[in-house]
């Protein structure tokens, strides 16, 4: 079958990171980050350009310099299901941490939003990236990250057990019989993390089980997607950083047995898209220029670090010794960030890491979809996971944009099913209890 592209949206309110002077646009609602009907409105202007799947981030921790939108948010599964009666093909990507929640309450409100969505639900498992959030659930201090990936592991597994706690023809509600028993199933999980006993009082959804989703650069975060992932948020860069990241989780799921096929790729993208190139990138330099605020960038400098306070140092100093700090956060970035700033000073290296860096997908619309096109066919990405600053960014990415990838042939021109996986072109999981031995 041709290889088609995918698309999913990166819904944010007002101001994502950035985006701190976003709430001054005058067509974004100051709170829009808690405004029901500014997210229907997204999902269903992505579903009208037949997107895979309406993507929420989440994080637990903030302080007074995180960016607008992580200030006043929705929790995402309340804000999914409300827009999941709203739509009917778009898949609902919500993230959810496997650090700090239990298994089972994962497993039931996932399988509730799978039903409320008739099988469009997908779980974005992260193990938590800011270590301040450890002190809002009672921990002196965030979990190291074999413990983290570990329990990611187990709790994935966990969960997936009990979504197959009933057989799918467990109900033949005839006659006197609603429930047959013997297709009920108890998990009775005892593991290094989790003791769970089930069954899970909720059945199995038209699509059998959510998709799972994960976002990991690490090391760990990479075998964790080997293993369980079905949708992967991999992270900007360049051509060749995207194609290496690419071929290393395709190579690492086809060496555990699995159909490299089923693991679908999806690039974070920000497309910029105007009347002509050199508009788009005007544009693109005006937006970096409207946040480039310095004391800014510099609070948003820590959270690599476990939001460590970097106000505190001399700027023109070489760069603190904080490479303790990334240990329990943001590692990858943390320790890349460490390594790089080597020789300079830290206001050199903040202005390193945060210079302007226009997306690859700015320019006309005929230009954005020749370079989607591009990275496509040079295995970069099987999706993109775009994000846009205001709705009429997003409207002419849809307006403009696709119908140029649809008349190339490489994107879809209506859904092919009404449930997340048969539109990503993932298998129905069989259900470990009807499965012959």
């Amino acid at each position: 079958m041709t290889r088609q592209l995918r698309l999913a949206l990166r819904a944010y309110g007002v101001g994502g990171p950035g985006q701190h002077n976003l709430w001054k646009d005058p067509r974004v609602p100051a709170d829009a980050s808690i405004d029901i009907d500014w997210y229907i409105a997204q999902a269903r202007a992505a579903e009208h350009g037949l997107f895979d799947a309406f993507f929420i981030v989440d994080s637990q921790f903030i302080d007074a310099g995180y960016p607008p939108h992580y200030l006043n948010r929705l929790e995402p599964l309340t804000l999914l299901s409300a827009v999941a009666t709203h739509t009917r093909d778009i898949g609902l990507v919500g993230t959810l941490s496997s650090t700090y929640n239990s298994p089972f309450n994962v497993a039931r409100r996932f399988a509730s939003l799978d039903h409320i969505s008739h099988g469009r639900a997908g779980w974005n498992v992260v193990t938590s990236f800011d270590t301040g959030t450890s002190r809002n659930y009672g921990l002196d201090e965030h979990l190291d990250y074999a413990t983290r990936y570990g329990r990611a592991l187990e709790h994935v597994q966990v969960v997936r057990g009990l979504w197959d706690s009933y057989e799918d023809d467990a109900f033949p509600a005839s006659g006197d019989v609603f429930l047959d028993p013997s297709k009920l199933h108890a998990l009775h999980h005892r593991g290094e993390h989790f003791r769970v006993d089930g069954p899970l009082n909720i059945s199995r959804s038209r699509q059998g089980q959510p998709v799972i989703f994960q976002a990991g650069v690490s090391e760990e975060g990479r075998d964790l997607a080997a293993h369980v992932a079905e949708g992967i948020y991999a992270p900007g860069g360049s051509l060749e950083d995207s194609r290496a990241y690419y071929a290393d989780i395709k190579r690492r799921a086809t060496e555990l047995g699995r159909d490299p096929s089923h693991v679908v790729i999806f690039l974070g993208a920000q497309p910029v898209v105007a009347g002509t190139d050199e508009e788009a990138f005007r544009l693109s330099r005006e937006i970096f220029e409207g946040d480039n605020d310095f004391p800014r960038k510099l609070a948003q400098f820590g959270r690599a670090f476990g939001a460590h306070d970097f106000s505190v140092y001399d700027l023109d100093a070489p760069f603190p010794d904080v490479a303790h700090l990334a240990e329990k956060s943001g590692r990858t970035r943390g320790l890349e960030i460490v390594r790089r700033a080597a020789g300079l000073s830290l206001r050199e290296t903040v202005l390193l890491f945060t210079r302007y860096q226009p997306s690859p997908f700015t320019g006309s619309p005929s230009t954005v979809a020749a370079a989607v096109r591009s990275w496509f066919e040079a295995s970069a990405f099987d999706g993109l996971n775009v994000g846009f600053r205001t709705n009429d960014d997003l409207n002419r990415f849809i307006g403009d944009v696709v119908p140029l990838l649809q008349k190339e042939g490489l994107f879809r021109t209506e859904y092919e099913s009404d449930t997340l996986r048969g539109n990503l072109g993932l298998p129905i999981p069989a259900n470990r209890w009807s499965v012959t031995p």
